[in-house]
């Protein structure tokens, strides 16, 4: 038995969804709940905390899938306290985790949250004032630059800000009250803004082809727009369906087009009556961009709002941007969940066994990062690399391998047996390991001498 110290210092909270072809009963796990997976397919809900910054599954809880991520956190959050006897515990989850009772609960235990405060309620219309003081902040160039170093070792711009600090109070159903105070960190993210501005440039161009395309060329089948009032309402539900309300000037004309009648039947003549008949419709002329209301929406992208009641000297403003970008830890448990270990779609049937079977793949979670772990230690403390690891670039090295690069490089081995008809064995050989095998074997603390010995032994009759 081994035993690992392991930092216990950063907690993250998140959930998942997982399916299954489930007949769905009163009272049953299996329920119909919003999905990113397969929405028509009832399905549980996996709310999971783990240790960071090793990712190691620390607490499971399995609820019915209809439940809301909001009413999940803190029973999690209980269970985590229950077992590691500690105050001062960093939780990180994402917007669902910034519940007022859920923050005003970590308050009083002492503890510390991070979580970014969704853009409902109080405060979106917070939001606003919270963005023009960015703005101003930012032309006075008063705002935190936050850097980070990309994969080629290049220091980028993370994050700009800055932040602010507000008392928080909530009375509890036994008439007591817990007061805290937390910062709200206000941050701009160059990528996030890029991507937003990215959108919105799509939502401009469609709204422009679909304002143009309301009045066609005459033709036959092209529908004409007769009256100026259903043009000018047909042109304000295409900006409002685009959400670019104000960004676009139109112009527009009325075009008249004659045309002259002989009064019955019959040849014309000189002295015959004439009727005059028009044919009106209206034609867009012009689409302009607005320039400066296009300018002043897009300033204010990339803008996101976070909360922490953690001490400055705990959680400077750069920590905490860094800290949640690794948010990605606690998801690459539920990836190899579903795409190792194969998780979903479920077929056991049962609740007990629908339980089971998750806590029972938790543990090959587990497995995957003690293992991982091990090695990426053994690497960093001689500063070494192991070779081919990567098929598709042999001469390619590594000091941070993950554990599934680790087992595919034990695919090739096998166990041949060779029998008579009458069963008597004839031979039996395993394949040799390779170097790069032998490896991984000994960093991760596993002796090679008995592999070794099955593997030269051959076995005649």
């Amino acid at each position: 038995m081994e035993v690992y110290a392991l930092s216990q210092a950063v907690i993250r909270c998140d959930a998942t969804t997982v399916s299954g072809d489930h007949d769905v009963t009163d009272g049953g796990l299996l329920q119909f709940g919003h999905s990113k997976d397969d929405p028509t397919r009832p399905q549980i809900k996996v709310m999971m905390g783990s240790l960071d910054p090793l990712g190691m599954p620390l607490a499971t809880n399995v609820v019915s899938g209809e439940r809301a991520d909001d009413g999940l956190y803190l029973p999690l959050i209980m269970r985590i306290e229950s077992g590691l006897h500690r105050p001062g515990l960093l939780f990180v989850g994402d917007c669902k985790m910034r519940a007022f009772s859920t923050r005003a609960y970590l308050a009083r235990r002492e503890h510390v949250y991070l979580s970014p405060l969704p853009l409902t309620g109080t405060t979106a219309e917070a939001m606003a004032d919270w963005i023009s003081e960015g703005l101003r902040q930012d032309r006075a160039g008063e705002l935190v630059q936050i850097f980070r170093s990309n994969h080629r070792d290049e220091a980028v711009l993370a994050a700009e800000g800055y932040e602010c600090e507000r008392s928080c109070s909530l009375e509890d159903e036994e008439g007591g009250k817990t007061a805290w105070s937390e910062r709200v960190l206000v941050l701009r993210s160059p990528m996030h803004a890029a991507q937003q501005i990215a959108g919105w440039e799509k939502r401009l161009a469609t709204a422009a082809t679909k304002l143009a395309a309301l009045t066609p060329a005459r033709g036959r089948g092209k529908r004409q727009m007769t009256d100026e009032g259903t043009l000018v309402e047909a042109i304000d539900n295409v900006l409002k369906e685009q959400r670019v309300e104000g960004l676009l000037r139109l112009a527009w004309e009325q075009q008249i087009e004659r045309h002259t009648h002989y009064v019955g039947r019959g040849r014309g003549s000189a002295t015959r009556e004439q009727r005059v008949s028009e044919r009106i419709r209206y034609h867009i002329t012009c689409i302009t961009r607005q320039d400066g209301p296009i300018a002043a929406v897009t300033a204010r992208f990339g803008w996101k709002a976070f909360v922490t009641n953690a001490a400055l000297e705990r959680l400077s403003l750069a920590d905490a941007v860094l800290c949640y970008r690794n948010e990605y830890r606690v998801e690459r448990i539920f990836n190899r969940l579903k795409s190792r270990l194969h998780i979903a779609p479920l077929f056991v049937k049962q609740d007990d066994q629908i339980e089971g079977l998750t806590y029972l793949l938790t543990l090959g979670v587990r497995v995957l990062t003690v293992t991982e772990f091990v090695l990426r230690r053994s690497l960093a403390q001689e500063q070494a690399t192991l070779p081919g690891l990567h098929p598709e670039n042999k001469r390619k090295r590594t000091g941070t391998p993950t554990a599934e690069r680790l087992l595919q490089a034990f695919v090739g081995v096998s166990l041949t047996i060779i029998q008579s008809a009458t069963g008597e064995e004839i031979l039996r050989r395993i394949t040799p390991l390779s170097a790069v095998q032998e490896a991984i074997l000994h960093r991760l603390g596993l002796g090679t001498h008995c592999y070794r010995q099955l593997a030269i032994q051959n076995i005649g009759s």
